[in-house]
């Protein structure tokens, strides 16, 4: 079946949109994995992404009578982007329907190339749907964002160039996966040419389309999909590209949101290019295949297949990719509520550095705490933490995998404490180098009783912390010497509504 794609590639009308985009070595990932490692740099095409070549390929053939009536696409973005691109260069009307939860940078983005959009539903599956019926009402010609041999053969001559580009010894390649178009044409291509190459497909663990397909020897729908990597929210593998699958792909690995996070990093810590989820894809499979595997020395190829993501989701990936990479633990620890037991668990802690520390007076006896742990060695390290704290007798109950306290919780840690008398609240600024949470509550010593406690390491030059503090009346004039010998710049925020509403007495 291979062959038969080999023509269609070769013969693929692309190079009149897109560019044949670099093989760059990732230097950094290379050196931490122990492989030769390179980023096919698909994010670097005129629209961000792989899909103008399968969209272009396949709009570019067709008939003048397809045509007479426009064409029209469901697409999360990127598909959307490249259909609307080859509308405008071979003067053909385009009309996209997208999911309602499309980024909104991919939207302004087909808007800017002259498409007319719909927005419609909140799946890929939802909008695809809506846009057949409008083929029905209008005789419109539908382009197919993956399952169509066309498509496929355009996404294809990526692996053309990677043959030419990469001479070396090649043992895998990762492909991220949604309806599977991209990985079609890219198994279709080696595996004749280069059937020793493996092939490996990657998709978020909330959105097995392949992976369950293969499982099951058919192709199922599943009932829901995840959508932080939205240019793969698909319910259902294509047919053409599943029936390639079958024969030329080696296998498919399922990776977490925290994992697509910390493989964004990764791109932008060699590139200095922000991947967008679906585009990290690749990477994130490659990192969990070495540890599986141990491979060591060989040659590695992930496509990084788009950059189409909206900023603010950037808090969002920053937050998780520690803790995708393993760097951090997220511990719930409950300590002894009174006088200087904050001090006595950082020293309890030892050398390992604190990322954050969030705490609420809740009752006399003791405090439960919200601590993020900085890692260098990965679990091996966070169970050696847990196992200390636990020695010194302090109850720790991990949430670095738990999903609600990551999302959540960590930020609901608070509220009011109506037990807490004389409560004043300061905000400080110290230089943040590590040591420094320690450094800081040693300064504060044991005169005064902390009831709320916030600290997040931005990775800033400074340090921010939220403390809640009681004073009694006649120490007031000691507090205030305390507080000017810190050395610390600080503002009382005491009176500050937020505080008023949210954490004090009300």
């Amino acid at each position: 079946m291979p062959q038969r794609y080999i023509e269609k590639i070769l013969k693929a009308r692309v190079y009149d949109v897109a560019k044949e985009t670099p093989l760059e070595h990732a230097r950094g990932l290379s050196q931490r994995l122990g492989n030769q490692v390179f980023l096919k740099r698909e994010d670097l095409q005129s629209v961000f992404s792989f899909k103008l070549r399968g969209a272009y390929n396949k709009v570019a053939g067709l008939s003048p009578e397809a045509c007479q009536s426009g064409i029209i696409a469901a697409s999360a973005g990127n598909h959307a982007q490249g259909v609307a691109l080859a509308g405008s260069r071979l003067g053909i009307r385009s009309l996209i329907v997208m999911p309602r939860t499309t980024p909104a940078i991919k939207v302004q983005s087909v808007r800017s190339l002259g498409a007319k959009i719909v927005l419609y539903g909140d799946t890929y599956d939802d909008a695809c749907s809506h846009a057949m019926q409008i083929v029905e009402e209008r005789s419109m010609t539908f382009i197919h964002p993956y399952d169509d041999p066309e498509v496929i053969a355009g996404q294809g001559t990526i692996a053309m160039e990677l043959l030419r580009q990469h001479r070396g010894d090649l043992n895998a390649i990762f492909v991220p996966v949604g309806g599977g178009g991209l990985i079609a044409g890219i198994a279709a291509f080696f595996k004749y040419l280069r059937p020793e190459i493996k092939i490996i497909g990657v998709e978020p663990d909330d959105a097995p389309t392949l992976y369950r397909a293969l499982q099951a020897g058919e192709r199922v729908v599943l009932d829901q999909v995840g959508i932080f990597a939205d240019g793969v929210a698909v319910r259902q593998v294509g047919e053409e590209p599943f029936r390639i699958a079958r024969e030329c792909v080696d296998e498919v690995i399922l990776v977490s949101t925290d994992e697509i996070c910390a493989a964004i990093k990764d791109i932008f810590d060699d590139t200095r290019s922000i991947a967008e989820p679906a585009g990290a894809l690749g990477v994130a499979g490659m990192k969990k295949y070495v540890e599986r595997t141990g491979v060591k020395g060989a040659g590695l190829i992930a496509i990084n297949s788009g950059a189409n993501i909206n900023f603010d989701r950037l808090r969002h990936v920053a937050e998780r990719a520690e803790v995708g990479e393993r760097r951090e633990a997220l511990l719930a620890v409950t300590i002894p509520e009174r006088v200087g037991s904050f001090r006595e668990f950082c020293q309890a802690l030892g050398h390992h550095n604190i990322t954050e520390f969030n705490y609420r007076y809740a009752d006399p006896a003791n405090a439960h705490v919200f601590a993020g742990i900085e890692l260098n060695d990965g679990d091996a390290q966070k169970n050696a933490v847990i196992d200390q704290l636990r020695a010194k007798g302090y109850p720790v109950v991990d949430m670095t995998d738990n999903e609600i306290a990551k999302s959540h919780i960590r930020y609901m840690v608070g509220g009011r404490a109506p037990a807490v008398s004389g409560e004043a609240l300061y905000r400080f600024e110290f230089p943040e180098r590590p040591g420094a949470l320690l450094r800081f509550l040693t300064r504060m010593g044991s005169r005064w009783n902390i009831t709320l406690f916030h600290y997040r390491n931005h990775g800033a030059a400074y340090g921010r912390v939220l403390v809640g503090i009681q004073v009694p009346p006649e120490d007031a004039a000691k507090f205030q010497g305390f507080l000017d010998s810190l050395g610390y710049v600080y503002w009382e925020e005491t009176s500050n509504p937020a505080y008023g509403l949210f954490l004090g007495k009300g």
